[in-house]
């Protein structure tokens, strides 16, 4: 597959960085209250804003990305991921919108896993299956937020302690994860270490619409994949890996959303094997583009799968504004490796040992085109 011109950035993005010369650090940061956990922990909000005049919006509650603003090709600046403007609507119903996902991004069979000759039963909230950390996962929890200083770009970095035995994980989790911009691109980094050996899986859970509002299904879509995890009625990995070429999940050229969406019973909600020179690397994943706007993001990630949803499940019952988040009026494109991993052997490994560290980063840039 022919690799976006942008790729080249990337050694970039990750090595010198792209310096802010005209706004400093310290300027681009800003940090307000914003209300307090259903437990009465404080909760804030940091404005992060690049050289470029980026803008990320990020609550220390379940590290959520609340808004990125970004200009489209006539320079008007909209948001371009679901989110709401104060913490009441997050914590009245939860959905994941912009959030830290885990320990285990995605969904485990039954919620049962053996690793070690031991057989751990986590929670279950998703009929039969665990999702996204189960009921109780990081995106719920209030992080501990760090500005960085940087020349590079402003950084907020987020920490979290996860309690052997919460959610049914083995193992104290030390997380860590950090969210930079640096000239037009955001930059998520990823850290763990733990005490005992247990699956992580993290990702971000940002709904994007490119077009600001309204239905995700003009969006163009490319993933840089030659092949899926097939999914079984409840949406567990049916362990096989198969080709996309012929199918309606062939995005390794330029399609529509909505082009076939008709042909995938319930939409669009599988995991993407990404090509990849090796394993670990930094690699094209995705673009997206709304072709109105002219608003593009590209995605590169060291992770192995991606994760494409076109928000099936978004039914009307929130909204921002006069913006009602219906079917299709987000998406989801999530770094990660492969749904229910602990229980197939010839998918990439989850499990963390206590003498490893879990490093992984994803990157995503955002642009304009005609």
């Amino acid at each position: 597959m022919r690799k976006s011109p942008l790729h080249f950035m990337v050694a970039i993005i990750l090595g010198l960085g792209i310096v802010s010369c005209n706004t400093p650090v310290e300027q681009s940061i800003q940090k307000e209250s914003w209300g307090q956990s259903s437990d009465g922990t404080a909760v804030d909000l940091y404005t992060l804003t690049s050289s470029t005049d980026l803008e990320v919006k990020i609550s220390t509650f379940g590290g959520v990305i609340t808004a990125i603003n970004t200009p489209d090709k006539n320079g008007k600046v909209e948001n371009v991921v679901l989110g709401f403007d104060d913490l009441s609507r997050y914590l009245e119903k939860r959905s994941f919108f912009g959030a830290i996902i885990g320990r285990y991004g995605n969904r485990i069979d039954k919620g049962q896993f053996t690793l070690n000759d031991s057989t751990y039963q986590l929670s279950l909230n998703d009929g039969p299956n665990h999702l996204h950390g189960g009921t109780n996962g990081f995106d719920q929890k209030v992080w501990d937020a760090t500005p960085v200083d940087s020349p590079e770009g402003p950084a907020l970095q987020l920490e979290y302690f996860s309690q052997d035995g919460e959610e049914g994980y083995p193992g104290n989790l030390d997380v860590t994860v950090t969210y930079q911009l640096k000239g037009d691109s955001l930059v998520v980094k990823y850290l763990a270490n733990t005490d005992k050996a247990t699956p992580i899986n993290l990702t971000n859970h940002s709904f994007f619409n490119l077009a600001g509002e309204g239905t995700i299904l003009d969006h163009e879509l490319t993933i840089n994949a030659d092949a899926y995890t097939p999914v079984d009625s409840t949406l567990i990995p049916t362990g096989e890996i198969k080709p996309v070429e012929g199918t309606p999940f062939d995005f390794t050229e330029v399609h529509l959303i909505g082009e076939r969406i008709e042909q995938v019973p319930g939409g669009y909600d599988h995991n993407y094997v990404l090509n990849q020179d090796a394993a670990g690397e930094m690699a094209f994943a995705s673009k997206l583009k709304d072709p109105q706007s002219g608003r593009t993001m590209e995605i590169y990630t060291e992770e192995p799968g991606l994760q494409f949803y076109s928000g099936n499940f978004l039914d009307g019952s929130q909204k921002t504004g006069d913006w009602v988040f219906e079917q299709y009026n987000g998406l989801c494109l999530e770094t990660q490796h492969f749904p229910d991993s602990p229980n197939h052997e010839n998918f990439p490994s989850t499990i963390l040992n206590p003498d490893e560290t879990y490093q992984t980063t994803t990157i995503m840039v955002f642009g304009v085109e005609e």
